[in-house]
């Protein structure tokens, strides 16, 4: 598995960091369900998203689910944060965030904890 959770956040918020090659079977068995359980239990659905160290590569396949999120109801987004030091996942996010209906930040690999606080509102 590529995709883990991190523990430890407050209702309404998900973490995960995304390890190695992020397949579309990431997306499937942990990702989607995560959101979709996410989405049926709270008003507003916010995300932490880290791609640090770990991380290589996204496949083709997950590229292509990572659009699907768009699907998900516009209203039910509150703040993503990319934590990321990988400049050209930071560039295509900020080129791109138009399309995302939440709040999105990117964050520097050094700041997951300010990337945290700012997505929970802490």
């Amino acid at each position: 598995m590529t995709i883990e959770k991190i523990d430890g956040l407050p209702a309404g918020t998900l973490g995960y960091r995304g390890l190695g090659v992020v397949t579309s079977d990431d997306y499937r068995t942990v990702l989607d369900p995560a959101i979709e359980e996410a989405v049926a239990a709270h008003e507003r659905v916010n995300l932490v998203y880290v791609l640090g160290d770990g991380f290589d590569r996204y496949s083709l396949g997950a590229m292509w689910q990572d659009t699907q999120l768009i699907g998900v109801p516009r209203d039910i987004w509150g703040r993503l944060a990319l934590v990321t030091d990988h400049s050209g996942l930071g560039e295509a996010v900020h080129l791109f965030a138009f399309l995302f209906p939440g709040e999105l930040r990117v964050f520097a690999a050094a700041r997951e904890s300010d990337a945290i606080d700012w997505v929970t509102g802490s």
